[in-house]
């Protein structure tokens, strides 16, 4: 692993940070970015150690972890900051890996900074507008960032975990649905009082309101290509990916793994298939 340098940025709205861990021998590649949304630099720590040649940038989306914020950002702001970060970093083009809400991030800044990134590997988008179930699914996150604001994050998440763990279609009756008990979950049954989360509080309400510009992601620069984990069934995040990329008129690139496919067991979640991840991230890389 290469040392890290972190820095800070001030954007409208926000302090960003961000880190560059240098290539360690020189290199004419461009830096390789890992975005994640709601998910910060800390989640893409044992990716970028498989990446020692290139240098790697990092951060936190705009109230993710080290990164401050204040109102309710949108996709757009979440692109300019990573606009932003390119510009700090030395300017474009990079090459960039974003990750579920990340995807969409990427997805925005290529169609309004397209000399910002050479190739985009968006990894299971989670976009309901791509979905013939859309109404379905925009009731269900309606549901879960309402079930936020009235009772808390318990709550709230345990909707969420139920919601990104089921199968195949949504019906229209999906909301009516007895609310899941967070404690199953091993999450708080209790409110704290607290609505910063930026997943239930701001997140779910953008997933139901954001369509990419196809036709300047289509026009192929830069280069748009779209994951989805061998591991993924047909949840919700791998019924997108596979729907996103039909749009792009291409197949989807099958990654190991499953939605954190890259994962080495930050956060305390049980690590997925890092090296093999990180193998075939670099092969997509060098097409």
């Amino acid at each position: 692993m290469t040392d890290k340098k972190t820095h800070t940025l001030d954007v409208p709205g926000a302090v960003l940070t961000y880190d560059v861990r240098e290539a360690t021998t020189p290199t004419d590649e461009p830096p390789l970015l890992l975005i994640g949304l709601p998910m910060g630099a800390e989640g893409f720590t044992t990716l970028a150690g498989h990446f020692t040649d290139r240098t790697v940038v990092t951060y936190d989306p705009r109230g993710v972890e080290r990164s401050t914020r204040t109102g309710a950002p949108g996709i757009a702001d979440h692109a300019d900051d990573v606009h932003r970060v390119v510009e700090a970093v030395g300017g474009g083009p990079v090459d960039l890996f974003a990750s579920s809400g990340g995807a969409l991030v990427a997805f925005e800044l290529a169609a309004t900074h397209p000399g910002d990134v050479r190739t985009v590997v968006a990894h299971e988008p989670p976009l309901p507008s791509v979905l013939p179930d859309r109404e379905a699914v925009d009731a269900a996150l309606t549901d879960i960032h309402d079930t936020y604001q009235a009772k808390g994050f318990g709550a709230g998440m345990a909707k969420f975990i139920a919601l990104v763990m089921a199968t195949g279609e949504l019906t229209a009756d999906y909301v009516a649905q007895p609310d899941p008990d967070p404690a199953v979950f091993g999450l708080p049954t209790e409110d704290d009082g607290t609505r910063d989360d930026l997943l239930l509080g701001v997140n779910m309400r953008l997933l139901t309101q954001y369509e990419p510009d196809w036709a300047t992601l289509r026009a192929g620069t830069p280069e748009v290509m779209v994951a989805v984990g061998e591991d993924t069934g047909d949840e919700l995040t791998g019924r997108s990916a596979r729907a996103t990329e039909a749009l792009l008129d291409a197949a989807p690139i099958v990654f190991p793994g499953g939605h954190g496919g890259f994962s080495g067991g930050e956060y305390g979640q049980p690590a997925d298939k890092p090296v093999e991840f990180a193998a075939k991230l670099r092969e997509v890389l060098a097409r």
